[in-house]
């Protein structure tokens, strides 16, 4: 069975102030081309639909047309929802779109209820874990303390409990949103951390064939069985360096693997260039930016006059300004956002009562605080999916 595995959409997000839905849309037709041209016989979309909880209407006329165009190429479609989207709204209609073909999985409590397909070996089972909030899931799956790992793997102990039930020979395909350990961050993922840990171990999708994650941008082996296939366009500078693609997944008779990369069409290069004003002008190097998107950080000492507008005329596309002057980080010219840049909330809170107090917080305290800001994140995302 040969599988098409994506993520993160992000419909209706623009990258600054460029408005992304024009790009999005051409992404859409690449697929439906892929899916065609290619003979996959199931696509994966594992999560961040879209960008926020409530969406902006456009971006769900996009999506409507690309159920419509996935549905009429009469290829099955497995979709879950991931941490940017309401899984209560996506999951709207679910059973009715399920008859055309499109499966979304956005209920925790379905984590063990597959979707099955067929092919010429066989069974292929795919089992949808939407993205799951342990604040919000942790009475579903019964652990005593939530967090990221412990609700994953008793959500994959429903999977592998379910499979074991099957018939000798069934494989497996897990779409699962979630951080795991060895993968690479980018600036545009919203922050999942749960009591200091945001990222998972491998090991919990032991027992499946392929595991379809999603949540981090960039395109990425974990294992040869456990992949991230990234978003399909940029939406930070973080991810100038990435090569932006989905997978194109081989299942085998007996449930081996094989992939290839697809590369995504992206609308124009992401270029980070740094340095004086006058030597960003001059660099003959910087040519290649010229037509890219670009991030300018200026190290001039003085802030020179009008930067942005003498940048724009080499660099016409220029899309963010940073300023970081070289100075030692004991200068005291050094900004405050300079010296907390990189620094976690707690990192930043524990150093506070350090500062306050004249010693930092004993591990009672860093509990406490740690138990506070998991409050207010989870706080966050209650009213958010209620909205």
């Amino acid at each position: 069975m040969r599988l098409l595995h994506t993520s993160d959409w992000h419909l209706g997000r623009a990258f600054h102030r460029v408005n992304m839905l024009g790009a999005q849309a051409e992404f859409i037709g690449h697929l439906v081309t892929t899916v065609r041209e290619r003979g996959v016989d199931a696509v994966v979309v594992s999560g961040d639909v879209y960008d926020r909880a409530v969406p902006p209407l456009a971006a769900v006329e996009l999506f409507d047309d690309a159920l419509h165009r996935l549905a009429d190429l009469g290829v099955p479609t497995v979709m879950i929802s991931g941490n940017h989207d309401s899984a209560r709204r996506l999951g709207v209609g679910a059973g009715l779109i399920g008859r055309a073909g499109v499966h979304l999985r956005t209920e925790p409590s379905a984590c063990g209820t597959p979707v099955v397909l067929t092919d010429d070996f066989g069974d292929v089972a795919f089992y949808g874990l939407p993205y799951l909030e342990p604040a919000l899931v942790k009475d579903e799956f019964a652990v005593d303390k939530p967090g990221h790992e412990a609700v994953l793997a008793a959500a994959m102990d429903r999977v592998r409990a379910d499979l074991t039930a099957r018939a000798r020979g069934t494989r497996s395909v897990v779409l699962a949103h979630a951080f795991v350990t060895g993968g690479e961050a980018s600036d545009s993922e919203r922050d999942i951390t749960v009591g200091g840990v945001a990222a998972v171990p491998a090991g919990v999708f032991d027992g499946v064939d392929y595991v379809a994650l999603g949540h981090l941008h960039g395109c990425q082996t974990i294992t040869e069985r456990v992949r991230y296939s990234g978003s399909p366009l940029p939406y930070s500078f973080s991810e100038a360096d990435h090569r932006k693609s989905m997978w194109l997944v081989d299942l085998d008779a007996d449930g081996g693997v094989t992939a290839e990369r697809v590369d995504c069409l992206v609308p124009r290069a992401l270029a980070r260039i740094r340095g004086t004003l006058e030597d960003l002008l001059a660099d003959p190097a910087l040519t290649r930016c010229e037509e890219a998107w670009t991030e300018a950080t200026l190290t001039d000492a003085v802030r020179p006059a009008d930067p942005m507008a003498r940048l724009a005329e080499r660099f016409p596309h220029t899309l963010s300004l940073v300023f970081d002057p070289e100075r030692a980080p004991d200068d005291p010219e050094v900004s405050y956002a300079q010296r907390l840049a990189g620094r976690s909330d707690q990192e930043i809170a524990e150093d506070f009562v350090a500062h306050v107090r004249g010693a930092g917080p004993d591990e009672h305290e860093q509990g406490v605080l740690r138990d506070a800001f998991d409050a207010v994140r989870a706080d966050e995302v209650v009213r958010e999916v209620a909205r």
